[in-house]
């Protein structure tokens, strides 16, 4: 498990050179830096690769902030349980129809992330879930393939991004390693080919892994 999260850290590693390097070459477009927080809100879905990355560095932090966060994150996941009773523990939302995810994760949610410091820094930044990393700039791969054609509305505001060829990373091949490293952590720990399996932030969180693997085995018969 560990040799596997470290090479998801190598692979994260990259992303994250792809997006310094965008931010350097187009400083006067992009205006990302840190502590801006402005997507750090509401929830949205995650890889349970990502999950288990995430719990690694939320495993780092002092003992009463983590207390603090688990408590928060519990009460959070109580409350989506009260929209969505089939939405219980181990709070996969694979077991839920896709029609009713929106209602779990609506786009006017503002709710600041639980990771989220008072000075707008994520509290687990080294080891933030692949979607924190991509976001935005347009993911456009080398090949000229538009795999996500959005972007932050504080960026790229006098010119469209999809004109600069620059910003292309090979998101293809990227995301077929990340596959790869998915299907090796489900055969890790359930013997299971899946392709996915995703939660939100507060279930990485208060992840219980005796829970979880049952609860994968079970999706996969």
């Amino acid at each position: 498990m560990e040799a596997l999260l470290d090479r998801y850290g190598i692979l994260l590693d990259e992303v994250d050179a792809w997006f310094r390097r965008c931010t350097e070459l187009h400083s006067d477009l992009i205006s990302c830096h840190h502590g801006c927080s402005a997507c750090c809100r509401g929830l949205f879905d995650i890889t349970l690769l990502d999950a288990f990355y995430l719990k690694r560095g939320f495993d780092r932090l002092p003992e009463p902030l983590k207390a603090e966060i688990v408590a928060a994150a519990s009460q959070r996941l109580e409350l989506l349980s009260g929209i969505n009773p089939a939405f219980v523990e181990p709070w996969l939302l694979n077991g839920i129809p896709e029609n009713d995810w929106d209602a779990l994760m609506p786009e006017e949610d503002e709710t600041p992330c639980l990771l989220l410091s008072k000075t707008g820094g994520c509290l687990v930044y080294a080891h933030r879930p692949m979607t924190c990393r991509l976001n935005g700039i347009p993911l456009i791969d080398v090949s000229g393939e538009e795999l996500f054609d959005e972007w932050c509305t504080m960026n790229f505001t006098e010119e469209d991004p999809r004109h600069l060829t620059d910003l292309r990373f090979g998101f293809t091949q990227l995301f077929t390693r990340e596959l790869h490293q998915f299907r090796e952590l489900l055969l890790l720990l359930t013997g299971t080919a899946l392709n996915e399996v995703d939660l939100f932030i507060p279930a990485a969180i208060v992840m219980d892994r005796n829970k979880m693997i049952p609860a994968i085995k079970t999706m996969n018969t």
